[in-house]
């Protein structure tokens, strides 16, 4: 690769390249030479703009969290509207069909990606976490609006239906859940979690 090449915003061209071998290829298929090939750039770019590839990682994955954050007050701006079954499900599909699924198996599969965002992320699983605080957030406003049982843990729901839909949606290589079995699903944890 030509290291003449300018780059307009390198990080955001490594991070979509990182997205793109994720999905297609999963963590394995995740090393500094596939990125900067995926990206169309010298290898040396990354180690210029990151420590090593773990520290790339790092980043790469907080900045997947970070995108959660216009999709959570989309999700709660929808209070009130629609169905929260169908509200949830929109938002369980958007959260396990981007990468998602993939940055858990990552972090999983990395130790010193781990022992990384242990430092900035001192508690439960980047993207996941993220994503269970939104549906919280959304499930909070539902039961202020009465949609919701007032007994109900939005937390609690929110945790069983981030855990649950990461099950239906874990095997990269099989078919994602239909819309209707994954709607099935949160209405089930909707209507007996809140018992």
């Amino acid at each position: 690769m030509p290291t003449g090449v300018a780059l307009r915003d390198v990080r955001r061209q490594l991070f979509e390249a990182a997205d793109r071998i994720l999905l297609r290829d999963g963590p394995s298929g995740l090393t500094s030479r596939a990125v900067t090939t995926e990206a169309g750039c010298a290898k040396g770019v990354l180690h210029r703009h990151f420590e090593d590839f773990d520290a790339f990682l790092a980043d790469f994955v907080l900045d997947r969290v970070e995108q959660l954050a216009p999709e959570a007050a989309a999700l709660v701006s929808k209070a009130g509207t629609g169905t929260v079954a169908g509200n949830v499900t929109e938002a369980l599909t958007a959260v396990f069909g981007s990468v998602a699924v993939a940055i858990v198996a990552l972090i999983a599969f990395r130790d010193g990606l781990r022992a990384r965002l242990r430092h900035t992320w001192p508690a439960g699983v980047p993207v996941l976490t993220e994503a269970a605080e939104m549906i919280g957030a959304y499930l909070a406003a539902e039961r202020e609006r009465g949609r919701v049982p007032v007994g109900a843990d939005p937390d609690v729901l929110a945790a069983m239906l981030i855990g649950t839909g990461h099950m239906l949606f874990a095997d990269r290589t099989g078919a994602p859940p239909t819309e209707e079995a994954l709607h099935r699903m949160v209405s089930s944890v909707l209507r007996h979690g809140s018992v």
